[in-house]
């Protein structure tokens, strides 16, 4: 039953992302809806994060990608690899699901989550983004938004002992905290289909002011996000 479910929503949301476009850019959704619903018999995919993938795979396809979704990359999926002349392209979903065993510390969890896959994923392509609805508010830490070589010591360190809380199997690197980047923030609105794309910066003065005016959130944020460019 869970399966028919799947299939029927993943059918509605391509159909409705199909309208009114080329018959490439419908093949191309189509194709990518059907591997995700082969991906789902296998019990690896979910409808929440599927319907964003496609969403966002849509807004690539228009920009002349050629997109493959979950695809495996020296032992670990990526959840859109998308290839446009000789560069690629990662982006990871992020829906802000937190699993039970963490619901006692949901800030720590996420923003622990969020920099293992910008440190993890950014080393396998020229391109890294992060894609997320509206209704959630993401937390990039500052030091990712700057150039790696003006990234400090303490910085690095502090990435570090965050991602290893949660993410020690394998652990990140300092190296790979020091290379990371994330260059792209891709907003995604499931019921309408629309994508907004905005640099990590421009994301974090948006959501820093309020993330800022609540006072247990200021640690995970500064007051001088505004100043980052």
């Amino acid at each position: 039953m869970a399966s028919q479910h799947f299939e029927r929503d993943i059918n509605h949301m391509v159909s409705k992302l199909c309208e009114d476009e080329s018959t490439y850019v419908s093949k191309e959704i189509k194709r990518l809806g059907e591997s995700l619903v082969s991906l789902h018999k296998k019990n690896l995919v979910k409808i929440n994060h599927s319907v964003m993938e496609l969403v966002c795979a849509k807004h690539l396809v228009l920009d002349g990608y050629y997109v493959e979704v979950e695809k495996i990359l020296n032992k670990i999926s990526c959840d859109i690899y998308a290839r446009k002349g000789l560069g690629a392209l990662i982006v990871e979903i992020e829906t802000g699901y937190i699993p039970p065993e963490h619901a006692l510390h949901p800030l720590t969890y996420l923003k622990a989550r969020i920099a293992s896959k910008i440190t993890r994923y950014s080393g396998y392509a020229e391109k890294f983004g992060l894609a997320v609805p509206p209704h959630y508010t993401m937390i990039i830490p500052l030091a990712f938004l700057k150039p790696p070589i003006d990234r400090t010591k303490e910085e690095i360190a502090e990435i570090k002992t965050l991602c290893d809380l949660y993410y020690s199997n394998p652990p990140v690197s300092f190296d790979e905290i020091r290379n990371a980047r994330i260059h792209t923030v891709y907003i995604l609105d499931v019921e309408s289909g629309a994508v907004k794309e905005m640099e990590p910066s421009t994301y974090m003065k948006m959501t820093g002011y309020i993330l800022y005016e609540v006072e247990g959130l200021r640690s995970y944020v500064s007051s001088k996000v505004a100043k980052i460019s």
